[in-house]
């Protein structure tokens, strides 16, 4: 009798591959969000009252934030778990790894292990971030948010979380293109110099919209330092709300 084939170890690849994706495309929209502060204050509040529903439900729900904080979270629990069963499960395992990775000098060896330690870096630096927002889903706002990053040194972390989850993003969606898309053989080695080419751009484009986004939040936060606290009174409001 044929042994049965154990489809499981398949079957973990490729939702940890779609967690992965789902993850990659949530961080680079946040980021398109995030950076509506450069196009002013009231752009940024605008934005945040469409995540908390006040553009239809006709006033703010800040919990609405705080269940969506909450389903992120749990998507990176999965990804994470999954993504667990491939990485080294001791010091020595580590050593080794790092030993071999330097002595083969294979660039695509190497993304990977950047995965490992940018994904490291994100358990404890993504977690803090979504705490936070998870249990202040009302500090949100131009100048809360910007007194949050400023005033509150919360800059020191946004630093560390934008370099690990961009270059995280980055090359995981390269590695994605490479395990999934069917390339063919005569093609393929030009495939993967274009698609790290493009994963290259891709990083150094969120690397610099999302530098310039904590940039302006931390000017503001040191320009509102005196009176950091106060929510930020829009020129014209739609909902008739105060500004956070």
């Amino acid at each position: 009798m044929a042994k049965q084939l154990n489809l499981w170890p398949a079957r973990m690849d490729v939702l940890q591959s779609l967690t992965g994706l789902l993850l990659v495309m949530f961080i680079w929209g946040h980021m398109f969000f995030e950076s509506s502060i450069l196009l002013g204050k009231d752009a940024m509040l605008w934005v945040t009252r469409m995540f908390e529903g006040a553009h239809v439900l006709d006033k703010p729900y800040p919990i609405l934030v705080s269940g969506a904080v909450a389903a992120v979270f749990l998507l990176i629990a999965v990804h994470a778990i999954l993504a667990l069963r491939k990485f080294p499960s001791s010091y020595s395992q580590y050593h080794n790894l790092h030993r071999h990775i330097g002595a083969m000098r294979h660039a695509d060896t190497t993304l990977w292990y950047v995965q490992v330690i940018t994904g490291f870096a994100m358990f404890f630096l993504a977690s803090t971030h979504l705490f936070v927002v998870f249990v202040q889903p009302d500090n949100i706002g131009p100048y809360a948010s910007s007194d949050r990053i400023w005033s509150g040194r919360f800059w020191i972390l946004y630093v560390l979380l934008l370099i690990s989850v961009h270059l995280h993003a980055g090359v995981g969606m390269y590695r994605l293109a490479m395990k999934w898309w069917p390339f063919k053989a005569q093609t393929a080695p030009l495939a993967r110099q274009r698609l790290k080419l493009a994963m290259w751009c891709v990083i150094g484009f969120f690397l610099v919209l999302g530098s310039a986004s904590l940039l302006t939040y931390m000017k503001i936060g040191y320009d509102h330092a005196d009176r950091a606290g106060e929510r930020y009174k829009p020129v014209s409001s739609s909902t008739g709300q105060a500004g956070h």
